[in-house]
């Protein structure tokens, strides 16, 4: 006879646990519509209602039948800011970073996915200076920026294997049947860079160590003390995508649902947002996306990554989720520590490229302004101008890649415009989405048409 289980969710889990709940086994109709706004699902939500994903940082009872029984919070997000000096902070950050990468990876060959922002350089100077075993790699976008380029000087500087991907064009074609069993479709496909690479990783080592999240806990949300509906408000701008509420009020209308989409979506926003017991604007939004994006949108991702290796992130850590919650807000804001940890340990890694304030570094890019920045930003437009007067129109985008020409658009169609995807949204909003896509405005209707996508992909693997 099978008992009841417990299951403990780690503060920020690094994959999505279901469970069944009493009830009608019939689709959400209105976790969809929220899912196809924001690109993932709500809280709990999932495609059933008798299905829920279990909420982060909580103790659940599921019965020897798998129904949930029971869900009790073991943490709960704080703002407890202590009496400390910045560099008290810093030495405990170094302490605590540190030490949770070393027990993390141990003696494994560790694979360092390096970027051009923070994140994984904060990573590549705590695992130089552990001496760890390490092969990074970067990708670019094909006709796109070298970030590929400031990753190897970040390799090198380290003295760590290296090797740049290019992310070709239409990629996503070859592997989106398997992406989509690997991600269950609770999330889109677009954003998933590493499955391009994915074979190519297979061999280069034991364990992944990810900087996903770093850029949300060491950095400030609001810049000002802010009115509830004033945090709503920018949590709202933060999620909703670009063409993603034309997208869900056309499905909820076209599925007969009660009240207005756009009211229910803020209603929701609030509801989870008020049952956060913390005054601090920019500490409370934190613990909104740590708690309801992270788990949902980031964490659907991984699922890739952990398809080929294990995963370790320290930045989910328990740990380092607990420390957040005890640092003044002043010293997280603008990445101050993370800034500081690599100037400390690595001074070569802090004069390398900052792909978000380039052409500047981590010691001078408060001249990221006008008029320091003028000749990097003409030379830079000039650059992509006499590219595209070629033929190369600069790629900033994935879903550029996928979506944009003769051949993509043919791989597009075959999965969106088909029968059976039209029981579950109808041909005239797949062909409004698909017409604003190509004669509108290709940018803010990538979105949608990505949702689209991933509907179909999903529809194809449950009927």
């Amino acid at each position: 006879m099978k008992k009841s289980l417990e299951i403990r969710i780690p503060i920020i889990p690094k994959s999505q646990t279901f469970a069944k709940v009493k009830g009608e086994h019939v689709l959400n109709y209105e976790a969809i519509c929220v899912f196809t706004a924001i690109g993932f699902f709500l809280d709990e939500d999932t495609y059933y209602k008798d299905e829920v994903c279990l909420k982060p940082g909580t103790i659940n009872t599921i019965d020897e039948s798998g129904y949930l029984v029971k869900s009790e919070p073991w943490f709960n997000w704080h703002y407890s800011p202590r009496d400390i000096s910045f560099e008290d902070a810093l030495n405990e950050f170094s302490e605590l970073f540190e030490s949770i990468i070393d027990q993390q990876v141990g003696d494994k060959k560790v694979i360092l996915p390096l970027s051009g922002g923070l994140d994984s350089r904060t990573q590549a100077v705590a695992l130089n200076h552990l001496d760890k075993n390490v092969e990074a790699y970067s990708y670019s976008f094909e006709n796109g920026y070298n970030e590929a380029k400031i990753s190897k000087q970040i390799a090198d500087a380290c003295k760590f294997k290296f090797e740049a991907f290019k992310i070709t064009k239409g990629y996503l074609w070859d592997s989106i049947e398997e992406l989509s069993k690997i991600n269950g479709c609770y999330a889109e496909f677009t954003h998933a860079r590493q499955m391009a690479v994915i074979d190519s990783l297979k061999s280069k080592g034991d364990v992944f160590s990810l900087g996903h999240w770093g850029d949300v806990l060491f950095d400030s949300t609001a810049k000002t003390q802010l009115f509830i509906e004033d945090e709503v408000n920018l949590i709202l701008k933060k999620i909703i995508k670009p063409g993603g509420l034309q997208l869900a009020k056309a499905l909820w209308e076209s599925w007969s649902l009660e009240g207005d989409f756009e009211l229910y979506l803020r209603d929701r926003v609030k509801s989870l947002l008020s049952q956060i017991n913390i005054e601090n604007s920019s500490a409370k939004i934190r613990a909104f996306k740590s708690m309801y994006w992270a788990p949902r949108w980031t964490t659907a991702n991984l699922s890739v990554f952990e398809s080929v290796h294990p995963i370790k992130l320290p930045y989910y850590d328990n740990e380092m989720c607990k420390f957040i919650c005890t640092i003044p807000e002043d010293y997280l804001a603008d990445r101050k520590l993370q800034i500081a940890y690599i100037k400390k340990r690595n001074k070569k890694l802090s004069k390398i490229v900052w792909q978000e304030q380039k052409p500047f570094n981590l010691n001078n890019f408060n001249f990221n302004k006008s008029p320091y920045n003028l000749p990097y930003r003409i030379s830079n437009k000039l650059h992509r101008t006499l590219k595209s007067i070629v033929g190369e129109n600069y790629v900033q985008r994935n879903w550029e890649l996928q979506f944009l020409g003769k051949e993509n658009a043919k791989n597009l169609e075959e999965y969106i415009f088909n029968k059976d995807f039209y029981e579950l949204v109808s041909k005239q909003i797949i062909e409004n989405i698909y017409d604003s896509f190509k004669e509108v405005d290709n940018v803010k209707f990538s979105h949608p048409l990505s949702m689209l996508l991933t509907l179909s992909l999903w529809q194809k693997n449950n009927s």
